[in-house]
């Protein structure tokens, strides 16, 4: 439904997690039954999720710890680990600095230069401890990174920046070829970030192997307040998957997407994969395990951009194991933990096997679901309604 905006301009309404609701069906099922295996451009995985590429989230140790749990942590190629061959002294810079001087302070560390020799010791440390290996580069340094780690080094190769097109426009980079990628580094070729239909089936069409959906939603990042720009989550991936099915029946090929940012409780997974979600990309929640290298903090990765930045560091505490988190057993009453258990549940609860008949599930606009009878735990502060 389309609304007017005044004169002449008319705009269309969008939601995010918090807008809808799950409609349960006629069929349930035993949740022992529900399969939450993901194939992402080739590359299964026992859970549906990628650790997000950000340094508070993902070192070798815990991209090992994610990859046993049956996810895939991604290595942010220009973070600190790639930077700096010792890196405790800098996350302890970072961890320490005043709420005021934190910006500034991540704007000082990340101007050390990504070291090549760096990149290829952190994939052999993750490779060593039997990770799954993901990396991401952005696009501009996307090919160099590609040769200088060569064929067989990665599982999945992850192109991401704030927003990626097919189409980029510039006198001083061209947009990567991603079937190049793909050859060079002889592993899938995931590309993001983007919010439209028009966007998505763009990079599908250019040889992405999966795509990230989501511009602005992760908690912290501030690029909607900066720059103004993204869609709500759940529009967002309704919209990209439409992208996705009609490439399907154009090509013959399934390209999944990757909701990625703004979940922050099992129910906004489970609404994800109702919108149509193939697969989830997720950072502060497992920025608050007691395993994940932030040790309670937790930052943007265009938080140290030198002219703009557009993120900020958040204290998002230890909450418990990464384990704990992701499949129990929960001890917060607020959905913050065992997320993956949520989703299994919520999936039997639809009446849904697999994640593909999660999508079918049917969605409704609810804003009142949060709050409708939850008086008491709000006067209370219970079940997340601080």
């Amino acid at each position: 439904m389309q609304v007017e905006l005044g004169r002449g301009r008319r705009s269309r309404y969008s939601y995010g997690f918090d807008d809808v609701a799950l409609v349960p069906g006629a069929l349930t099922v035993d949740p022992e039954l529900v399969d939450l295996s993901a194939d992402i451009g080739g590359l299964k995985l026992g859970l549906p999720l990628l650790a997000s590429a950000m340094d508070a989230v993902v070192d070798p140790r815990s991209a090992a710890l994610i990859s046993d749990l049956g996810g895939l942590g991604v290595l942010n190629l220009q973070g600190i680990y790639c930077r700096y061959a010792d890196p405790e002294p800098i996350f302890e810079r970072v961890i320490s600095a005043a709420p005021e001087e934190a910006v500034s302070v991540l704007q000082s560390v990340y101007q050390e230069p990504v070291k090549g020799e760096l990149v290829l010791q952190r994939i052999a440390e993750m490779r060593a401890l039997g990770a799954k290996v993901a990396v991401s580069p952005a696009p501009a340094v996307a090919q160099q990174m590609a040769e200088l780690i060569g064929p067989g080094k990665v599982d999945c190769f992850v192109v991401a920046a704030t927003v990626v097109t097919a189409k980029h426009v510039s006198n001083r980079w061209s947009p990567p070829d991603f079937r190049r990628l793909a050859d060079t580094v002889q592993a899938p070729v995931l590309v993001g970030n983007c919010v439209a239909y028009e966007a998505a089936i763009d990079l599908m069409r250019a040889g992405a192997d999966g795509v990230l959906v989501g511009v602005g939603p992760g908690a912290a990042c501030t690029s909607r307040r900066v720059l103004g720009i993204g869609v709500p989550q759940i529009t967002a991936a309704v919209d990209c998957a439409a992208a996705r099915d009609d490439y399907a029946r154009e090509s013959g090929k399934r390209v999944p997407i990757i909701l990625d940012g703004g979940m922050r409780v099992g129910g906004d997974i489970a609404k994800a994969f109702a919108a149509g979600a193939d697969a989830v990309m997720i950072g502060s929640p497992l920025a608050a395990a007691s395993e994940a290298p932030g040790r309670g903090y937790h930052w943007g990765m265009a938080t140290p951009d030198p002219g703009l930045p557009r993120g900020t560091r958040v204290k998002v505490g230890v909450a418990g194991s990464l384990k704990e988190i992701l499949l129990g057993p929960a001890h917060r009453d607020d959905g913050t933990m065992n997320l993956f258990g949520a989703l299994r549940l919520s999936m039997a609860s639809c009446g849904a096997r697999t994640l593909r008949e999660m999508q079918q599930t049917e969605i409704v606009i609810a804003p009142s679901l949060p709050t409708e009878g939850k008086a008491q735990q709000r006067a209370q502060g219970l079940g997340g309604t601080r």
